[in-house]
């Protein structure tokens, strides 16, 4: 396997791509021949173009792609297509170029890729490939976050139905119906001889520095060797709604060392119930669950000035 040195310099020599963009996304569907167009402008050498337009084709179109063997796979959509791409890319020889065109972005953000279409391909064009964490939740690897609580129940019981009529609609639908019954939940979490109990709607553990496109804190980031956990209010609905509002509105100015963070290189979640958990979106399993990170485990293009540890 090439040092990221090495890829880089191929990336700039060879300019050898693939294109994966999820047509289902926000922008996607507008905007894939531009960004099919704009690769090619830009001197990229596309191998193959997959546009996904259909329920379950993501994952053969990102494998027929990887099969290309380009050294950049360019994937354009929104946080849970970034993300399966990420598990696929684990420790491969080949770049992930994040063309951010979903509602929040939270990876694209984190690793600091202009939500700008133009710019994110001239990040392609002239950054530079750096390797960053992944989460690891009993094994699966995430780019994001593991939630516990309201966001796992929405994922688990928003009806097909509705989500092939509503499209992304059926989320915040399907969270109204829910929150007026929904009971909070006790959490137990561990990090390492630390351990919090908290009774709350929802607790999230974090690989990367935003959630709903905002800042969970000043200093969280994708590359630092830590996740974070911390619960989005208390015992009550009013307590979720007023701390979702607080999160959005002073992310940006708390840091990790502040209430109600709780980081650290692994972290294990038990409830007092089974409870589903959610790994960027998806419902995986139920509680109890160990998270933990596989440090340096995927390359992506970022800006020229991006931080590498």
């Amino acid at each position: 396997m090439r040092s990221k040195q090495e890829l880089d310099a191929a990336i700039r020599r060879e300019r050898r791509a693939a294109l994966v963009v999820n047509a289902r996304s926000r922008r996607g569907r507008r905007l894939h021949a531009e960004a099919r167009s704009r690769l090619t402008a830009a001197g990229f050498t596309l191998l193959g173009t997959f546009p996904v337009d259909r329920p379950g084709e993501l994952e053969a179109s990102l494998g027929a792609a990887v099969d290309l063997a380009p050294d950049l796979l360019a994937v354009g959509g929104g946080d849970g297509t970034i993300g399966a791409a990420a598990r696929l890319l684990a420790h491969r020889d080949i770049a992930l170029g994040l063309l951010p065109l979903g509602t929040t972005n939270n990876f694209a953000r984190t690793v600091g890729i202009p939500l700008d279409l133009d710019a994110a391909v001239g990040t392609l064009a002239a950054g530079k490939v750096i390797d960053v964490d992944l989460g690891l939740a009993d094994g699966t690897p995430f780019a994001n976050h593991v939630g516990v609580g309201l966001s796992a129940d929405i994922m688990a019981r928003a009806p097909a139905g509705l989500k092939r009529i509503a499209g992304r609609l059926a989320y915040p639908v399907t969270a109204l119906a829910l929150l007026a019954r929904h009971r909070p939940v006790r959490v137990t979490v561990r990090s390492g001889d630390r351990v919090r109990q908290v009774t709350t709607h929802q607790l999230y553990v974090a690989n990367g520095g935003f959630q709903a496109g905002r800042p969970i804190t000043a200093d969280a980031n994708a590359d630092d060797r830590l996740l974070v956990a911390y619960p989005v209010g208390g015992p009550t609905r009013r307590g979720l709604l007023r701390a979702t509002a607080r999160h959005a509105a002073t992310g940006h100015r708390r840091t990790l060392a502040d209430e109600p963070f709780l980081t650290g290189g692994e972290i294990l979640l038990d409830t007092d119930r089974p409870a589903p958990v959610e790994v960027d979106g998806e419902v995986r399993g139920h509680t109890p669950v160990r998270i933990g990170l596989d440090a340096n485990a995927l390359r992506v293009m970022a800006p020229p000035d991006a931080p590498d540890h």
